[in-house]
């Protein structure tokens, strides 16, 4: 109980802090391309870190293939980090490209996005920590913002596909 609770308080302290670091981004950049592209980077370095935390708090086994990855990242760690389950389908036959859902978006809880700002991608952070999160376990990716509520649609849908499985390299030899 007192996980979950806990989980629910960083939810919805990262859901407003993440208004205001946005609404900073469009006052720092005022070009929305570039806006978007900074979300982006900052939930990939979210996304390498996360997959660490995972692992620390989760006694799971290596997942077997890219499939088996996306399903755990949908199921498990949306909600270890943000309190809500995410679907994965959609998936082509190759497997290599699917679709992460999300009924419930925590982060555009409270917000409306002015005709101004129509261009902005409001949730491209998670398109970032999901590519991150996929390229510590060696998946290299294309993820996107496939569906967005803020632009009218239902449901908050991001499109992932692998790009190429990278092989394990060990870690750099740090210098003394």
């Amino acid at each position: 109980l007192a996980m979950s609770r806990e989980l629910r308080v960083n939810g919805e302290l990262f859901t407003l802090t993440y208004g205001s670091l946005v609404a900073q981004l469009l006052e720092d950049f005022e070009n929305h391309d570039e806006v978007n592209k900074q979300l982006e980077k900052i939930g990939h370095n979210m996304g390498v870190r996360m997959v660490d935390d995972f692992v620390a708090h989760r006694n799971t086994e290596r997942c077997g293939n890219f499939k088996e990855s996306c399903t755990t990242l949908a199921k498990d760690g949306f909600r270890m980090f943000l309190g809500v389950s995410a679907t994965i389908g959609q998936w082509n036959e190759e497997e290599t490209e699917c679709v992460l859902g999300l009924e419930e978006n925590p982060l555009i809880a409270f917000v409306e996005l002015p005709e101004e700002h129509k261009e902005l991608s409001y949730s491209s952070v998670y398109c970032g920590a999901v590519r991150g999160a996929l390229e510590v376990i060696q998946y290299r990716t294309e993820v996107t913002i496939q569906k967005d509520p803020l632009k009218g649609d239902n449901i908050t849908e991001i499109k992932i596909r692998l790009v190429e499985v990278m092989e394990d390299q060990p870690p750099p030899e740090e210098d003394d």
